[in-house]
């Protein structure tokens, strides 16, 4: 085998090239104004479906503020589970008045005005009696509403918000704060209701949690790459020029060969990952990639930052 050429790093000292250019908005203000609107809409009429034509008909319950204003609809004097709804969103937005965003408030006021008015105006029939088939299709529609509102630039009020709020102050992890909170709603309808009921419901939410995350990331869930490869430099190159993206070079060295060649690392989404590794196995098929799924990426480029 041939002795590997080394590849001079760039100068520290040199002027960076500039960044390519961001990727231009498709939308303008008032169509990302329709697009969270309808998102919301149709994300409220996905929860009502599932409330009222399954987890009510059916005596189970829900996470979050939906799972506590079911439990309280069930007690004297049955107060409609959109009124209460309302009622306990109060505190939490006079919460969030002062320690979130203007434009996240504004629209998980929207976006909560929206669940509280389709959850006493979309009345269904019963959907099914069958608890499991119940309880999978009411998972896939309470995913697929939270889901789509989420991708909006607000929430449905309640524990979103709440969510936020600790994160902000103490952070506590979102995953943290549902947790705790469907903890505190199972654990108060075990009280009144059978055991069976709060498994169904635990299924439910299980459901409801992976179509969240599907329909809320898609095909947009960003990958972490690390490149190993001789040919650092032009595949960097390649990723800024034919992907529009962002790519860091990493300092390294080989623990065998002892080569000082810096890694380049990148972030792409889920849709553009079979053009990356085509694009580094075209220039460089010995090269060693590490693809890794990520939690959060913010950016002016390839990520948007969180809305609060």
């Amino acid at each position: 085998m041939g002795t590997p050429q080394t590849i001079e790093a760039p100068d520290q000292g040199a002027t960076p090239p500039p960044e390519p250019p961001p990727r231009p908005s498709r939308l303008s203000p008032l169509g990302r104004a329709l697009l969270n609107l309808a998102l919301m809409l149709a994300g409220s009429l996905c929860t009502a479906v599932a409330v009222n034509g399954i987890l009510v008909p059916q005596g189970l319950l829900s996470g979050g503020f939906t799972g506590m204003s079911i439990l309280l609809y069930y007690l004297p004097p049955h107060i409609p589970v959109g009124l209460w709804y309302l009622i306990l969103n109060v505190p939490i937005f006079i919460l969030g008045w002062r320690m979130v965003g203007r434009r996240f408030f504004w629209w998980s006021l929207v976006g909560m005005g929206l669940l509280t008015i389709t959850l006493e105006v979309v009345k269904v029939p019963t959907l099914l009696d069958d608890p499991v088939a119940g309880v999978l299709l009411a998972g896939i529609l309470f995913g697929a509403g939270t889901g789509m509102t989420l991708k909006s630039q607000g929430s449905a009020g309640g524990l979103d918000i709440l969510s936020v709020i600790l994160i902000q102050r103490f952070s506590v992890r979102l995953g943290t704060t549902m947790l705790g909170a469907n903890v505190v709603v199972l654990g108060l309808g075990a009280l009144l209701f059978p055991l069976d009921k709060i498994i169904y419901t635990m299924a439910m939410l299980f459901v409801a949690a992976k179509v969240t995350n599907l329909v809320f990331s898609g095909l947009s869930q960003r990958k972490a790459v690390t490149i190993i490869s001789h040919r650092w430099e032009d595949i960097a190159k390649a990723i800024i020029c034919d992907h529009r993206s962002g790519a860091t070079l990493i300092p390294a060295k080989g623990a065998f060969s002892g080569l000082q060649e810096p890694m380049v690392y990148t972030v792409v989404n889920f849709r553009e990952l079979g053009r990356l590794k085509a694009l580094v196995n075209s220039l460089d098929p010995d090269a060693f990639m590490v693809v890794s799924d990520t939690l959060e990426v913010s950016g002016h480029r390839i990520g948007r930052a969180t809305p609060w």
